[in-house]
């Protein structure tokens, strides 16, 4: 059978690439595939389809027998569906200053979840116990937002990545005072290629309650999922999935990608993959007089600091962003399709640009 036809175009030049975010890469290849295969037909709608269910299989390889996917839209959505399940109405959550969750979302942890975000600073973005214990107080006290709920990132916002044991502590502490702990695994993929563990061995055996399970940034065309460990921990998942609009009508074409990341290995190479291009570029920008790598590179993002007229002079030629203006910090990430081409060429540009 011919492909059918479409007045569709392409508007852009597939050969540019840029360090700016993992979620300029388009689709993995399989995973279009996977929607190519789940079309056609009719599946019932809202996640009674028969990929969603299969996700549910999926997801308990990875996360134990008790755990239970919700399909979302996107990882704002996921991260405010999930810290809503877990906190009541006049309920906190304990994050790093650094948190996406605290200055990447707009706001709409706390403007659309009505969730008081209790930040503590980092030197790495990660938390520990004696830095929760730092907003960890005044359950009693009606005068305060209370504490419900210890949100961390893995891989963080800084590109560093918790251990299992560092996490266990984590849920350990928390769930000693009574908080629920949430991972928000936008790269989870990224860390447990750097740890070189499977994800259970720093979510469900740590004891983390739930999670916000990411896919976009690692080749799905959209989507990620909320996945429920303690079921005793969480209320009302599917209500508030509904009522905060991440509640998709033709579910399978979220789940079929899910599990074709997640199903077999496809979640793992990518995340090697680009780990393995920010290690490349690290190793290369490490070379470069007058220029700085500001934190561990663990996962698949280099945070870097160089001359201001360096960085506005590079981004003319790859798109990537300020991370800090004022000091001059930035970030450079990698994605599944990066290629060690794409790695070489930059440090070179980079190195004549600073040689101006």
């Amino acid at each position: 059978m011919n492909p059918p036809k479409t007045d569709a175009r392409r508007h852009h030049d597939p050969q540019v690439r840029g360090f700016a975010s993992d979620n300029y890469a388009g689709a993995h290849p399989e995973v279009l595939a996977a929607l190519a295969l789940s079309n056609g037909g009719h599946q019932v709608a809202y996640g009674e389809d028969a990929y969603t269910e299969h996700l549910q299989q999926v997801m308990r390889s990875h996360f134990g027998a008790t755990a239970e996917a919700f399909p979302v839209f996107n990882g704002t959505g996921a991260n405010v569906v999930a810290l809503q399940a877990v906190t009541d109405r006049w309920g906190a959550v304990i994050c790093a200053e650094s948190a996406h969750i605290n200055v990447d979302e707009c706001g709409a942890p706390e403007r659309v979840g009505g969730l008081k975000l209790l930040t503590v600073p980092t030197p790495d973005g990660k938390l520990t116990p004696e830095l929760i214990d730092r907003q960890a107080y005044g359950w009693d006290d009606e005068h305060r937002a209370m504490p419900q709920v210890v949100s961390i990132a893995q891989a963080t916002e800084l590109g560093t990545v918790y251990t299992p044991d560092e996490i266990r502590a984590i849920c350990e502490h928390a769930h000693a005072r009574g908080m629920k702990v949430h991972l928000d695994g936008s790269r989870l993929a990224n860390a447990a290629a750097s740890l070189n563990v499977p994800m259970r061995a720093f979510t469900n055996a740590a004891g983390v309650d739930l999670l916000s399970l990411g896919g976009t940034k690692n080749g799905a065309l959209f989507g990620e999922a909320v996945v429920v460990i303690d079921q005793d921990a969480v209320r009302h998942m599917k209500h508030l999935r509904k009522l905060s609009m991440q509640l998709a009508s033709k579910m399978r074409f979220v789940s079929v990608q899910l599990e074709a990341l997640f199903a077999r290995d496809l979640w793992l190479r990518n995340a090697r993959h680009s780990n393995e291009m920010a290690q490349r570029l690290a190793e290369g920008v490490r070379a470069v007089h007058g220029v700085e790598i500001l934190h561990p590179v663990q996962a698949n993002a280099v945070f870097a600091r160089l001359p201001h007229d360096v960085t506005v002079r590079l981004q003319k030629r790859f798109r990537f962003y300020f991370w800090d203006e004022t000091a001059g910090d930035v970030r450079w990430m990698c994605s599944y399709d990066t290629t060690e081409e794409d790695v070489d060429t930059f440090v070179a540009a980079l190195k004549e640009e600073m040689a101006r």
